[in-house]
């Protein structure tokens, strides 16, 4: 017969566990979008702890919807290897492969949690933990939460990775809150700018840097900090940026 109380304890027990056990990190997360998700995915086989937070029920950000809800995506020459990495099915025309959106994030998302990484899935972080004037953490919460005055908790990390795309909110808040200056042209948020995918592609690699001692941005995040065009429903330049920021933290750690 199944006991409903004993099953509350499972739940709440092994959460707790999983929540105390993740507190302290070498490698915080916040986004579980395509960038995110490919970050962790390599973080976790180099043996690194890291763990995703995101404010939403779902993962995946925008990969789900693939373009204007057509639930098929997009990537380059560059980046089939990725798709490789992570089993992910795909056609090929000409230069491009096509592949089914709600495969690719599901495919992206058992890789990263079957390697280690683990999500924490409705938990946003409203801000970061500062020490010595380098970001050395999150303060995280409940997205369900709303308005109410609930107080957060904060977790450690060496290094943090802002995954959040367009809106940047990791480093939004790192800035207002601060009195800092980024490692960005004018020493502040850049704006990201409308379509060009072409130049999108060709620069959101080279956008994904430490913009402030200790954090990272990756994905449209990094596009948008440093100003550069959206790309749309194109995920080569996502995924490539994902996996540059894991080999670069990586290369620190070690």
């Amino acid at each position: 017969m199944l006991d409903e109380v004993e099953i509350t304890k499972l739940i709440v027990e092994n959460y707790m566990k999983d929540l105390m056990e993740y507190a302290d990190l070498d490698v915080a997360i916040v986004g579980a979008g395509p960038s995110g998700l490919t970050a962790a995915y390599y973080l976790a086989t180099a043996k690194k702890k890291v763990a995703i937070f995101d404010r939403r029920l779902s993962i995946g950000g925008g990969m789900w919807g693939g373009g204007m809800m057509f639930n098929k995506i997009v990537v380059q020459e560059d980046a089939k290897h990725i798709l490789d990495d992570f089993s992910i099915n795909y056609e090929r025309f000409g230069d491009y492969y096509v592949a089914d959106s709600v495969h690719s994030v599901t495919s992206l998302a058992y890789h990263a949690t079957k390697e280690g990484a683990k999500i924490f899935n409705l938990i946003g972080a409203e801000d970061v933990i500062i020490k010595n004037n380098r970001v050395s953490g999150l303060v995280i919460n409940w997205s369900v939460i709303g308005e109410l005055p609930i107080d957060p908790l904060s977790i450690y990390a060496k290094y943090v990775i802002d995954a959040t795309g367009h809106e940047s909110e990791v480093i939004k808040t790192l800035v207002r809150k601060n009195n800092i200056k980024l490692n960005t042209p004018t020493g502040s948020i850049e704006g990201e700018h409308s379509m060009d995918a072409d130049t999108a592609e060709s620069v959101i690699v080279d956008n994904v840097k430490e913009v402030y001692p200790g954090i990272f941005v990756t994905g449209m995040a990094a596009n948008a900090v440093f100003g550069s065009p959206r790309m749309g429903p194109i995920f080569g330049g996502m995924l490539l940026s994902g996996k540059k920021v894991a080999d670069e933290i990586i290369r620190r750690l070690s």
